[in-house]
């Protein structure tokens, strides 16, 4: 290879190089750029506070949450008060989101990642609508399908994909699709999700009366302080109470949840509440909450209403040695505590109207009956139990005098063996002088045995 082919060479793999960092750089800035719009909020701009209505529809369910009087209320469940915390968190979690990552995909091909609106059927998202006070709309989303990711290695809690975001479009700016980081897995249309589960709370228990639609079932526990034993009233013959039974009554119903609400014009043929179990609880801070149970439902709640009565003192009664010195302290403690007392009654008192359901966990203290609460009798031994007495005919027949009944007749013996031959007969010697043995019988000697000759008889002297 001569100088100039070799020099042609050089200049042609410099042009070359030149033209594939030109290329790269090319892409680069391309792919710089095309970046750039990812990390950006979902909805720039995005008005939360002025958010009054919002609407989730999902295939043929929808659930609307309004807001009147700065309270946000469940519209289907006849305006029960929504849980605020879940749906101000919600709002504000739109205001932060922002995108991971563009989809470049057309709208043949949203059924694929499920961002077909609500009313086409298989493969729809979910639709969230926002809205003013007005009714106008703000803006609309609609939430596709979860966006997965493959579990590494071997876990405890199970394998497979979980959700690690979501694929989403704003209406107003379809079709474009992005991925968000959050799966928004909780944003369905499930009115008792968002309901508000604030609910009675009954502390500090004195006493505890249920009464059961069967009486004999019924029952009182009460006890004199805090941490006093309960005793059973009207207790009768041979009742005990087991305090280890009754000790769950002194936190009958102290964090009671519910999982439904259901409208106060239910039928109380169709609750229970026409004929329910009944229960009376005082508080040693002159709370009484009369609590009704109905039926029970298939899924094992029952239905419960509840109402409120208090007795809050308006002034402090100063004690016996309080010093003044200390009264401005205790006026101050006796204020705080009324403050809260009155919050408690009033918070509770809003829940007389409803008609709820509520698992059997929360009212399993006051269902039991009357004899759940006693001690079990011991078992008495078979050979104490008192003789039963005879009837009056047997009594009878004992007072007549026995007759005896007469021995049968002896059966006859069977015939004696013949004799033996003498010559066969080898009869045992016997002394003449054995004498027998104390307690046996002396036996006659066979006639047929030869006895021996007497003793001489000993001379005269």
């Amino acid at each position: 290879m001569n100088r100039k082919q070799l020099t042609i060479l050089l200049f042609a793999g410099i042009v070359l190089g030149g033209a594939g960092l030109h290329f790269y750089k090319a892409r680069k800035e391309s792919y710089v750029s095309k970046d750039a719009v990812t990390g950006q909020k979902l909805v720039p701009n995005f008005p939360l506070n002025d958010v009054a209505r919002l609407t989730i529809k999902q295939g043929t369910n929808q659930l609307d949450l309004v807001k009147t009087d700065e309270v946000w209320k469940v519209r289907e469940r006849q305006d029960y008060p929504a849980n605020f915390q879940e749906v101000s968190e919600f709002l504000r979690k739109v205001w932060e989101l922002k995108t991971v990552q563009s989809v470049k995909i057309g709208p043949s091909q949203f059924a694929r990642l499920e961002l077909l609106m609500p009313d086409k059927g298989t493969n729809s998202g979910t639709l969230v609508e926002f809205a003013d006070k007005s009714g106008k709309a703000i803006k609309s989303l609609l939430l596709g399908k979860k966006y997965v990711r493959e579990s590494q290695g071997s876990s405890p809690f199970g394998g497979g994909d979980y959700p690690v975001g979501r694929y989403i479009m704003v209406v107003e700016s379809q079709p474009k699709v992005w991925v968000i980081s959050d799966a928004l897995s909780s944003i369905e249309p499930k009115p008792e999700a968002w309901l508000n589960k604030d609910f009675f709370k009954v502390e500090k228990i004195r006493s505890v009366s249920v009464t059961h639609t069967n009486a004999t079932n019924s029952w009182k526990l009460s006890r004199e302080t805090e941490s006093g034993e309960f005793k059973l009233a009207e207790t009768k013959e041979g009742e005990a109470l087991d305090a280890s039974k009754a000790s769950g009554v002194g936190y009958a119903l102290s964090s009671p949840s519910f999982s439904d609400v259901l409208s106060p014009e239910a039928k109380s043929e169709e609750t229970g509440m026409d004929n329910p179990m009944v229960a009376q609880l005082e508080t040693f801070e002159d709370f009484v909450y009369t609590v009704k149970i109905g039926k029970k439902t298939g899924d094992d709640n029952y239905h419960l209403k509840v109402s409120v009565a208090a007795n809050i003192p308006k002034e402090r009664t100063p004690g016996k040695d309080e010093k003044p010195e200390d009264k401005e302290t205790l006026d101050k403690e006796f204020k705080d505590k009324v403050q809260r007392l009155e919050e408690k009654l009033k918070q509770e008192k809003a829940c007389e109207k409803w008609t709820y359901l509520v698992g059997k966990w929360t009212v399993d203290p006051v269902l039991k009956e009357r004899k759940d609460l006693l001690a079990e009798k011991k078992e008495e031994a078979k050979t104490d139990k008192p003789a039963e007495p005879a009837p009056a005919d047997a009594v009878e027949k004992k007072a007549e005098p026995a007759v005896k009944k007469e021995a049968p007749a002896p059966r006859p013996l069977p015939p004696l063996p013949p004799p033996l031959k003498k010559e066969e007969a080898k009869p045992a010697p016997e002394k003449a002088d054995a004498k027998p043995k104390a307690g046996q019988e002396e036996t006659a000697p066979n006639p047929e045995t030869k006895l021996p000759p007497p003793p001489p008889a000993p001379e005269k002297k």
